[in-house]
């Protein structure tokens, strides 16, 4: 699955190449879009009004993927495991809804989610000189680093202010260009239908990233406003042919960090420091998540989805590790970074401005290559998978940061963003005790592998305890499990700083030396990154005339490409499509390929020579996921779930060799409501012939 795991990458936004008529490469800004390219290509173009009916038709899923509307009554479209954070929140013991599924027969039985936010992008505005206003060509790169971020802080609050909308400034191009996002936001997202799991991930981990592949990887959800469906004006309708091999198709999706055009230093640094520490932590993790989950079936229910989501992370760092240490690309990578440092060498005036840059970038990896492993452990993903714990540390953070000017505050929390920060960190989702200590105690263990048993962090956190009396001791102390507790500690300074809630203080004893890794990341090597890399940006543009894209940012961008199918490494042609007859002949009856039962009822129902699954060369990445799957005309004939193994390295090196994204077929989800869930209000909804 490609939902977006973006936490660990160092951010990079660089120029990528631009698109050829040989690929189908790019994740392009609705503004920027190729139409020439593909016209050119396919003998198809998009009109405005098309572009721009794409654009509000699709959302974000602020948890890392997309969704799209589907009716004029707030109906949206997303993966399972995109909705499968919601799906588990929202089951318990008594109504296991992840690996039942859940199918709401009326309106009045659509469930609320706790804390999801969706996005829909209304308008896009270049605010690049608003931000760089002040910043001079002999400011430190610490000093220009933190006076843009007061200023981009700044036009995200007076924005908000003035249209109630969310408010995002996105870095594109490194820094080249800044540009302002206005957002509706819906904050009343409810569950409408999804499937078990055992159908949304038939194969489980052992067939992520491959193909083929027989998933139903589906989840309906409805937007609401004061109480009621939310009427929307934009929204996809669904193909009567569905899809086709060989058509061309659009993807529209808020792909997550990609590094097309980072340096070589960039990309060693990746290869060498920072992926091996990410795959070590969270292998560690998922061996204890593993531990837990087999000690009942309970257990196993409650931590299903954390593991879940380290699984498909673990995977997705190995895929891009593969395209890293493949001499070949990283020769080719080298090649044409040699090229391009010749074409600004040839010109005195740019060797001038800009040959220094990539000797700055690398200098700027290697110091960060010292401090690192800490920053990692102790501020970038400390204590990965507690939920407990995030809630600790927002909490702490809250009360410290609202003390202060918006100018001043760490970037997530200024106050065009604590709407979307408190909804988080206020959900009544359920923590689990049992889950949290095995979290933590994990941690605690890594952190001792890591750094050694006497290591000032670790005897400060333990205290002379094992792993697991710490991590009990911290959890089984702690209140903030009380929605109200939270609040009261959030909004007062002097009460967070007292309190012996134990993971009050978990969070208290780590935050000194996260924070001040924090700050020499941002002041030494953000900095440097951002000034030089943008300078890199400026070269390419003047070289390329201004054909580029820039990389992912977890933004709204369109893709489009073939439904084709490819040779395999053995030669074999793998053809674009799989069928439900083939998830009958894959199944075995053992985990992971068990059928689920309504599956196994409905089978002489079904047209089994029905579209199930299939693959395309668009151009998408992880938060991609959940997004429609559009044809030519508009239409949806499927919705993008997963890449194969072979699409992993794109995150650096695209290539359409083999690289394919993955997709339900949209006709394989009409029989799946029609004949195995009988989803009949969902299915009128859908073909306009009803209404919720």
């Amino acid at each position: 699955m490609c939902r977006l795991k973006s936490k660990f990458a160092l951010g990079f936004a660089v120029f990528a190449l631009s698109a050829s008529l040989n690929a189908d490469e790019g994740m392009w800004l609705f503004e920027h879009f190729p139409k020439n390219v593909v016209a050119k290509k396919y003998g198809v173009t998009l009109s405005e009004a098309a572009l721009n009916h794409m654009r509000q038709s699709a959302v974000r899923f602020n948890n890392g993927g997309t969704g799209s509307f589907v009716s004029a009554n707030g109906l949206l479209f997303t993966n399972h495991h995109v909705g499968a954070d919601c799906i588990q929140k929202l089951s318990s013991a008594g109504h296991d809804y992840i690996a039942q599924g859940f199918s709401a027969a009326t309106l009045d039985g659509e469930k609320a989610c706790p804390d999801l936010e969706v996005n829909v992008l209304l308008k896009t505005e270049d605010v690049t000189s608003r931000v760089n206003n002040g910043v001079t060509p002999s400011m430190p790169a610490a000093a220009a680093n933190q006076k843009r971020k007061a200023s981009m802080s700044a036009i995200e609050k007076e924005c908000q202010a003035a249209t109630g909308n969310r408010c995002d400034v996105v870095t594109l191009f490194s820094g080249g260009q800044y540009h302002l996002y206005q957002y509706k936001k819906y904050t009343d997202i409810r569950l409408v239908f999804a499937p078990e799991f055992g159908i949304a991930f038939f194969g489980g981990d052992q067939d992520n990233f491959t193909y083929p592949r027989y998933d139903l990887d589906i989840a309906f959800f409805r937007a609401y406003e004061n109480g009621k469906p939310a009427h929307v004006g934009n929204y996809f309708k669904w193909s009567k042919e569905g899809v086709k091999d060989g058509e061309l198709v659009f993807v529209p999706g808020n792909p997550g960090t990609t590094g097309r055009m980072a340096t070589v230093s960039e990309l060693e640094f990746y290869r060498d420091v920072s992926y091996p520490l990410t795959i070590a932590r969270l292998k560690s993790l998922i061996a204890a998540l593993t531990r837990y989950s087999d000690e009942s079936e309970e257990n196993k229910r409650i931590a299903q989805e954390n593991l879940f989501g380290q699984q498909n992370s673990y995977k997705a760092f190995n895929g891009f590790m593969r395209g890293l240490k493949d001499e070949k690309l990283m020769a080719a990578k080298r090649a044409s970074e040699a090229k391009f440092r010749q074409a600004v060498a040839s010109n005195p005036a740019r060797r001038e401005e800009f040959a220094k840059f990539w000797d700055e970038i690398s200098t700027a990896v290697t110091d960060f290559s010292k401090f690192y492993r800490d920053y990692f452990l102790f501020e970038r993903t400390a204590i990965r998978g507690s939920e407990l714990f995030s809630i600790a540390r927002g909490v702490l953070r809250y009360a410290d940061e609202t003390a202060k000017p918006d100018s001043a505050r760490l970037r997530e929390y200024t106050t065009s963003g604590l709407p979307s920060l408190e909804q988080e960190l206020y959900s009544t989702a359920p923590l689990h005790d049992s889950l949290e200590i095995a979290v933590i105690e994990d941690y605690f263990q890594f952190l001792v592998q890591e750094l050694g048993a006497g290591h000032p962090m670790a005897v400060k956190l333990l205290q002379g305890r094992s792993p697991h009396d710490a991590a009990a001791a911290y959890v089984s102390s702690s209140k903030l499990k009380d929605v109200q507790e939270r609040k009261r500690l959030a909004q007062d300074r002097e009460a967070v700083h007292a309190s012996q809630d134990g993971m009050i203080v978990l969070a208290r004893l780590l935050d000194p030396d996260a924070r001040r890794l924090r700050k020499e990341y941002e002041d030494r090597i953000e900095a440097v990154l951002v000034s030089s890399a943008s300078k890199i940006a400026l070269a390419r543009y003047e070289i390329s005339g201004g054909n580029e894209y820039p990389d992912a940012t977890f933004t709204l961008r369109l893709a489009y490409g073939a439904v084709k199918g490819y040779k395999n490494d053995a030669g074999k042609w793998v053809p674009y499509a799989t069928t439900l007859a083939g998830l009958y002949e894959k199944g075995t009856g053992k985990d992971p390929y068990v059928i689920p039962g309504s599956w196994l009822k409905a089978k002489t129902a079904l047209k089994l020579s029905t579209p199930f699954n299939f693959v395309t060369t668009a151009d998408t990445h992880g938060g991609n996921s959940g997004s429609a799957t559009i044809n030519a005309r508009g239409e949806i004939v499927g919705i993008l779930f997963d890449g194969n193994i072979e699409s992993l390295p794109n995150r650096f090196f695209y290539d359409d060799k083999q690289a394919r994204s993955v997709h339900v077929a949209s006709q394989g989800i009409i029989e799946a409501l029609t004949k195995v869930y009988k989803a009949n209000r969902l299915l009128a909804e859908l073909t306009g012939a009803g209404v919720p």
